[in-house]
């Protein structure tokens, strides 16, 4: 049986809906077994539902607690079996709690090639900066934020005529063809967290750093 996966989102779910369309291929080696949004407007909810996948919301505003909100969604996740969990643009800081609970399952993607712009606006602070590349990083998840072990990159070059939006629209098309890869590496086995090192071995190792002019 193959891996299950289960998405989070908070808004349109773009690197979700790419995930779930690599998963479509029979030879991908892990079924999408849920999409979780924390919001009920999120527009990725509509995308999931379309592909037949689980789309359902956890509205974090109707739980006292951090803790209470996690809770429901452990038990979400704990229903439909799922294995590993990505976090696909959702926006909501978890507890070292939560965190612990799926170690060394649990990845997000951000637009920055970490360790550089942790948190938020970094299209707008690489340009700021002026740097030459600019792009994604995919890493597991820790306490600290954005600060857990790199799995892949992928790069851009940086344009003198970028704007924060054409910036982030070619980050994105490399975070939408970086993703499913990794989650067919983590689904696979091929990509493992072995205390704070990432292994990656076989067809994951190729082509794991995108670098794109």
């Amino acid at each position: 049986m193959k891996p299950r996966i289960g998405i989070l989102i908070s808004g349109r779910g773009s690197n979700m809906a790419a995930i779930v369309a690599a998963a479509q291929d029979p030879s991908y080696p892990a079924t999408i077994a849920c999409v979780i949004s924390n919001r009920p407007d999120a527009k990725g909810l509509e995308t999931a539902a379309a592909n037949g996948i689980p789309a359902l919301c956890v509205d974090h505003k109707h739980f006292p607690s951090r803790e209470e909100f996690e809770d429901e969604l452990n038990r979400q996740l704990d229903d439909r079996d799922v294995d590993f969990v990505v976090l696909a643009g959702f926006m909501r800081v978890l507890t070292e709690r939560f965190i612990g609970r799926w170690d060394g399952k649990l990845v997000n993607i951000h637009p920055s090639l970490l360790p550089s712009y942790r948190g938020l606006h970094t299209h707008e602070r690489a340009l700021s900066d002026g740097v030459k590349l600019h792009g994604c990083t995919v890493h597991f998840v820790v306490p600290e934020l954005d600060a857990g072990p790199i799995i892949a990159q992928g790069a851009v070059r940086v344009r003198p005529s970028d704007t924060p939006e054409t910036l982030a629209a070619r980050v994105l098309a490399v975070e939408n063809t970086l993703y499913p890869r990794v989650v067919a590496g983590l689904a696979s086995g091929h990509i493992v967290l072995a205390g704070d090192q990432v292994i990656i071995d076989g067809p994951a190792a190729e082509g794991a750093l995108i670098s794109l002019a």
